[in-house]
């Protein structure tokens, strides 16, 4: 063996065995056998109980696929006014237009679609799961994403409503050149920019199993708040928003997207699920590595670690193949965060596992 060779080999099997510490035995382990709970369960985030109920609903009824009944159910939180985190009503970019995010992904075929920056399109999750099903791309973005959906007979519309209009203007009003840092910590703090008054932010995700052991997800936002324009966190992106694989589980995020994007938080969680861990010590495995790329990152952005944690929020959530679920988020009490689940014994919120207690 040649000097060239013998080094290819090594650094070869450097990266596979370096893939395996991280993973544990991952590549050798048998697929997840179904737990026999022919119900099966949908989880989402906290904001997502009447999405949880509606798409349990429509896979015992109506056998809708798991990625469908997740996206219909997402639906309902989209149109919400209220929920100025996704869809209708969703805080707008700097410059007051709401720009949408959604990915979705079917565990069956191992597909996945997703829009980004989308415009006046109420149902983005809608939207990523024509992209799944009708093309051979994963992501459209902006102004070719609207049109696509445009184009499949969706309907163009204003998005802002009268109340997300007043919060950005007061913002506008007070913001400050280093404000696209925001916002940090576990709960959301009172913004100088909007008098005091809460800043709102978030996104829903949902991850649905069907009796015959079939997984599908989605994830939807308006993203943050008053970013800048073109800007997407990680709920349109594969791997980091959400991710499944119909062998081992189904996972996704909310909070600080940028933490997700970085660690590859959703992929990561199945992987720890196909290793062998549970729902709940995957979703706490991936939070201390974020923790971890937060410390280190800090001697730069200093703001993202304080008091010997992450100062931002992150939750991930996540569904077995044997019908386990759970959701662990970064920061806050035990009993202070939670997500909805829905299965044979009806809707309801449980709490999340805490990795900075």
């Amino acid at each position: 063996m040649t000097d060239l060779t013998r080094r290819k080999f090594l650094q070869a099997t450097g990266a596979s065995l370096a893939t395996t510490s991280l993973l544990g035995a991952a590549t050798s382990t048998p697929p997840l056998p179904s737990s026999g709970n022919h119900e099966g369960v949908v989880i989402s985030s906290a904001n997502g109980i009447e999405t949880v109920n509606i798409a349990y609903q429509l896979m015992s009824e109506q056998n809708m696929r798991p990625v469908s009944a997740a996206i219909r159910g997402v639906a309902v939180v989209e149109a919400d006014p209220n929920d100025m985190s996704v869809g209708y009503g969703g805080l707008p970019n700097e410059r007051g237009v709401v720009q949408l995010d959604s990915s979705c992904m079917d565990g069956p075929t191992h597909n996945a679609g997703s829009v980004s920056c989308i415009e006046d399109i109420m149902h983005p999750a809608q939207v990523a799961e024509l992209v799944m099903d009708r093309t051979d791309h994963i992501n459209l973005v902006g102004q070719g994403a609207r049109q696509f959906a445009i184009d499949h007979g969706f309907k163009a519309e204003d998005l802002l409503t009268e109340r997300a209009r007043e919060i950005w203007l007061k913002w506008r009003a007070k913001r400050t050149d280093d404000d696209r840092l925001w916002p940090l910590g576990d709960t959301v703090p009172a913004d100088p920019s909007l008098a005091d008054e809460p800043r709102p932010w978030g996104t829903i995700h949902c991850s649905a199993l069907n009796g015959a052991g079939d997984v599908g997800c989605c994830t939807t936002t308006s993203g943050l708040s008053f970013k800048i324009p073109g800007r997407i966190g990680d709920s349109p992106l594969v791997g980091a928003g959400m991710y499944c694989d119909n062998e081992i589980g189904s996972a996704g995020a909310t909070g600080r997207g940028e933490a997700a994007i970085m660690s590859c938080g959703s992929m990561l969680v199945v992987e720890r699920m196909r290793a062998g861990d549970s729902p709940e010590q995957a979703c706490l495995y991936v939070l201390k590595r974020v923790a971890q790329q937060a410390q280190r990152a800090s001697k730069w952005q200093p703001m993202l670690y304080k008091d010997g944690a992450p100062n931002f929020g992150l939750t991930f959530y996540a569904i077995r193949k044997d019908g386990t679920y759970a959701s662990a988020s970064m920061r806050g009490k035990p009993g202070s965060s939670k997500f909805a689940v829905a299965d044979k014994n009806g809707a309801r919120l449980e709490d999340c596992a805490i990795a900075f207690a």
